[in-house]
């Protein structure tokens, strides 16, 4: 089973190009929750992401960022993406429509997903001397592709933890003991050196103590 994903898109081609998108009325409103890490503190952060349908086009998120500008995600029925910019001037008003491919999608997951939780990571970083985050990949050959991650038993042999896996333009945050690693999986773990060490070795199908 897999941990929660961070992603956008990704959009397949869609027939035709950017639909012009005006406001729709009131919407469900969420907030998500995000942990900053600063000067050795965490503070919780809510940001306020408000659900819109679109009749006959699909549904729209937007936000509001800190600097007052509006933004949404266009999610078209035919799976297409679009992001929007909003008039400062404006804020009902779409000012740029913007249209993802595959490859844009997939870039924007990973520059979105994968540059956040790594940020995050190097604020706990900063709060325990001595704690390192790393990216190991794991080998085509290794024996634990296709295997658990509790197989690994990473925590209890080296006292690393694995804290996400990146797959594809995905970041999948705190994977639990059944996720199952593939091939060219990218895992983030958070140790010490000889910890970190240790679950390249394990990856590696070597001894994690050397």
């Amino acid at each position: 089973m897999k941990g929660p994903v961070v992603r956008v898109g990704p959009p397949p081609s869609g027939d035709g190009g950017p639909t012009p998108v005006s406001v729709g009325g009131p919407g469900s409103i969420t907030e998500i929750g995000i942990d900053r890490h600063a000067r050795g503190t965490v503070a919780r952060v809510r940001v306020r992401v408000e659900q819109i349908a679109l009749p006959g086009i699909g549904v729209r998120h937007d936000l509001v960022t800190e600097s007052g500008r509006r933004l949404g995600v266009v999610s078209h029925r035919n799976g297409r993406r679009d992001l929007v910019l909003y008039d400062p001037d404006d804020p009902d008003s779409c000012q740029s429509d913007i249209p993802l491919t595959d490859d844009e999608a997939e870039a924007l997951a990973d520059i979105l997903g994968a540059s956040l939780m790594l940020g995050q990571l190097s604020g706990l970083r900063e709060q325990a001397a001595g704690l390192l985050t790393e990216q190991i990949a794991i080998p085509a050959g290794s024996s634990y592709v296709n295997r658990k991650l509790g197989d690994t038993q990473a925590r209890t042999r080296t006292g690393a933890s694995i804290v996400a896996v990146l797959r594809h333009g995905e970041v999948i945050v705190s994977p639990d003991p059944s996720f199952r690693f593939a091939a060219g999986d990218v895992v983030v773990v958070v140790g010490t050196r000889k910890g970190l060490d240790g679950v390249t070795a394990i990856f590696a199908d070597g001894d994690p103590d050397g």
